[in-house]
């Protein structure tokens, strides 16, 4: 455990300063976060100090702890042949905000001496951005997204594919009421470690959401992400349906594609089937707003393919004329033939044709939520790299800064300030904390060569070599030598070629 001295109370508590509620904490217990206890009259962080280290495995944690109740050593070390990484998990915070980060620690990479600023922020300035990989509708863009009736975000645009969620940020978790900022704080800590979290759109779907795992929308686990949109997929499969069928419609709420008007139709010599598809048309091939948006084929509310065609063309169209319709995932499809009087009448589906369904559905990938973190990094959280905050802002712009969360790669947005956004996929699990103020507290490494430290004024009394901290080392977390490591070449600019 990492502990610091604190003064005793005269009732026995101690106050722990590690963030702005200032927890009064009896032996034996801890405060409010659970992120730190007394223990006989010192203040410890309570999660272990993390490193990871790079070994060829497979694609995974393999945790171990130091001895405690039983439970056998990891009987490594910091120095050994492999690629190691100190995180900021379980380090501890700079709060509040005049010290020098819990831990700043020098080793080599490839014959260069770096350093490794470590802290757990406590960003009140956070949310989530979640991808939820889904055709299905969700809910009307801007619409509020609820969690035990409280607004904890609202639905964006959708993507290719997918539903899109912007979760928590200052607003829900300081602006509004105490419960709403409450509920905002837990609902985004259970994402970010990866647990699920059962939300409400406003005038829209219920949801479970769990990164890693398929969402769960109104009670349906969902299985595949469409293969593309309704042209898309005519032009994916034309030449596949072309000498088995006179008309293809792949229903979307999006692009309804037509094949014999769609352009790979034309090249590859499809005739005119006198279809009337309704909705707007855009190019040939491809309608817009065949539909409302909703649970049923391709995104839409039609239970029936056949509502959004119009009579066929009398001059054009011809008995027996062979229609397949098909949704963008391959869930939905229905076979017909015209009759004598142009009325589609539904068939068994061929054998051929159900090879190309399939493939339609071979070619959907697993359904996922992405849950990605989103959070700034302010004036206190880098006065604990260096007294003058701004020259960080400006390593970090100039990429002679590295920064990781968890040892994750996390992209810095353009402009000012160090606003940083990161899969909680590709971080150890269970990396996030709470403060009750409320914010979320989330671990963020800046490695930089350590010449390039001492230059932006950086807390170089504090600097310790990995030797000096292996003993508090608690847990020991080996990656998959195929993942981005931190002090990669690539990631700094003076490194480049």
């Amino acid at each position: 455990m990492v502990r610091t001295k604190v003064d005793i109370e005269s009732n026995g508590k101690i106050r722990c300063d590690a963030c702005p509620v200032l927890c009064y904490i009896k032996d034996g217990r801890s405060g409010a976060c659970d992120r730190y206890a007394n223990d006989g009259g010192e203040l410890v962080r309570v999660d272990p100090l993390t490193i990871m280290q790079q070994r060829e495995l497979d694609a995974g944690d393999v945790v171990s702890f130091v001895p405690k109740d039983g439970v056998s050593a990891w009987n490594g070390s910091l120095l050994s042949d492999k690629k190691s990484f100190v995180t900021a998990i379980g380090a501890g915070t700079t709060y509040p905000d005049y010290k020098p980060a819990p831990f700043i620690v020098s080793q080599q990479y490839d014959d260069v001496d770096m350093v490794t600023v470590v802290t757990e922020g406590i960003f009140s300035y956070c949310g989530t951005k979640v991808k939820i990989d889904t055709d299905r509708h969700i809910g009307p863009e801007q619409a509020l997204v609820h969690v035990e009736g409280e607004a904890i975000g609202h639905v964006m645009t959708g993507e290719y594919g997918s539903q899109m969620l912007s979760l928590g940020g200052v607003n829900h978790l300081t602006g509004g009421s105490k419960k709403e900022g409450r509920i905002t704080c837990e609902s985004l800590l259970k994402l970010c470690n990866r647990e699920p979290v059962d939300m409400q759109i406003e005038n829209g779907a219920q949801l479970t959401v769990q990164a890693g795992q398929a969402p769960i929308v109104n009670g349906i686990k969902e299985q595949r992400m469409r293969v593309g949109c309704g042209s898309a997929t005519i032009g994916m499969f034309a030449t596949q349906w072309k000498p088995h069928v006179d008309e293809v419609v792949v229903v979307d709420d999006h692009i309804t594609g037509v094949l014999s008007e769609h352009q790979a139709g034309k090249l590859l010599g499809m005739q005119p089937t006198g279809i009337k598809v309704r909705g707007r048309k855009s190019t040939p091939g491809r309608y817009f707003q065949v539909a409302e948006p909703g649970s049923g084929w391709g995104g839409t509310d039609i239970d029936d393919p056949l509502s959004i065609l119009d009579p066929f063309k009398e001059n054009v169209a011809k008995a027996g004329l062979r229609l397949l319709m098909v949704s963008t995932t391959g869930e939905q499809w229905a076979y017909f033939e015209l009759d004598d009087n142009l009325q589609p009448c539904s068939k068994p589906l061929p054998d051929a044709l159900k090879v190309s369904v399939e493939r339609i559905a071979e070619n959907c990938e697993p359904s996922l939520c992405s849950v990605l973190f989103m959070g700034g990094a302010g004036g206190s959280l880098r006065a604990g790299v260096t007294e003058n905050p701004v020259g960080l802002t400006r390593s970090v712009g100039q990429m002679l800064t590295q920064v990781t969360c968890g040892g994750a790669p996390a992209y810095v947005w353009p402009g000012g300030g160090i606003t940083v956004m990161v899969d909680v996929m590709q971080m150890p699990s269970h990396a996030f904390g709470y403060v009750p103020t409320p914010a979320l507290v989330a671990p963020i490494e800046f490695t930089l060569r350590r010449s390039d430290y001492e230059a932006l004024g950086g807390h170089m009394d504090a600097v310790q070599s990995v030797e000096d901290i292996s003993d508090l080392v608690e847990r020991h977390v080996s990656v998959d030598s195929r993942v981005d490591w931190p002090t990669d070449h690539r990631h700094f600019a003076w490194k480049r070629p």
